[in-house]
């Protein structure tokens, strides 16, 4: 397994239940924001063993990836429902109510709502 695949591994395992976060997020937060694609490809293909919360992980407006690897969007939507995440009256995520923000970090206004290290 590559270094990238494995901090992002182990970056999602760090989501806590009834919080969500965004592919370009866990992508920035292993040290490559360009990445976004490649945390999606990761989630598609994590080994089992692993038992990754995947379905925290979602598009960044909160929306959800309708191919959705672990059986589909709906079941993606009631895993998360089950954790009490907040749907908005269009179908997303309400990302201000339910975006993880690691201890260290905070949200930046001037980078687009982006994470920086405290």
């Amino acid at each position: 397994m590559n270094s990238f695949r494995e901090k992002v591994y182990h970056t999602v395992s760090l989501i806590p239940r009834g919080k969500v976060a965004a592919y370009g997020q866990i992508a920035s937060l292993c040290g490559n924001p360009l990445a976004a694609r490649a945390v999606g490809w990761a989630m598609r293909n994590a080994p089992g063993f692993l038992d990754l919360p995947c379905h925290r992980v979602v598009n960044k407006n909160g929306s959800l990836a309708p191919d959705y690897a672990f059986g589909g969007e709906q079941i993606q939507r009631e895993m998360l429902i089950d954790e009490g995440i907040l749907f908005k009256d269009n179908g997303c995520i309400d990302m201000k109510s339910c975006l993880w923000i690691p201890e260290d970090f905070t949200v930046s206004e001037e980078q687009g709502q982006g994470l920086i290290k405290k």
